[in-house]
């Protein structure tokens, strides 16, 4: 089923401030209506989830949650921008768990296997990193181990 969305590479590329600017204006503007539009809420979350500034990322997933709940006609979109939401802030489990559930409902979706992808290579990455500090970590702990040794050994 080939879908419209872009592929999570693409998605790490932010809105201009303008562009992020014209949909927290059109938000805020229906708050203040007192009628915010499921489309528009969207829109804002979507933008909030593309910056990359952390806080941004984190109100556009706490947004797009609402929708999820409330909405089960968006889920499918909710599905994959919360798993993108929580990927780039570097919540690889709550990522992984959102996609895999947008990868249950569609298995051949591939913006869902992109960033399937992604997610895979950071948790690796992440892993190989954690390792070398511990290794590293590890090696100190002995040298110095072997120094408080030989300095009680010279008394």
């Amino acid at each position: 089923m080939p879908t419209e969305l872009p592929y999570a590479a693409d998605a790490e590329v932010s809105l201009s401030y303008d562009e992020l600017e014209v949909l927290r204006t059109q938000y805020q503007k229906e708050q203040t209506q007192a009628h915010v539009t499921i489309q528009t809420k969207f829109n804002y979350a979507w933008g909030l989830v593309k910056s990359p500034l952390r806080e941004h990322q984190v109100e556009g997933v706490r947004l797009l949650q609402e929708i999820y709940r409330a909405e089960p006609a968006r889920r499918r979109e909710c599905l994959y921008y919360l798993a993108l939401g929580h990927y780039k802030m570097d919540n690889y489990e709550e990522a992984s768990r959102f996609n895999s559930l947008l990868l249950e409902k569609e298995p051949t979706n591939m913006q869902a296997q992109s960033l399937a992808a992604l997610i895979e290579r950071k948790v690796t990455r992440d892993g190989y990193i954690g390792m070398a500090m511990v290794g590293g970590i590890a090696a100190v702990s002995a040298l110095v181990a072997a120094a408080l040794i030989r300095r009680a050994n010279r008394k």
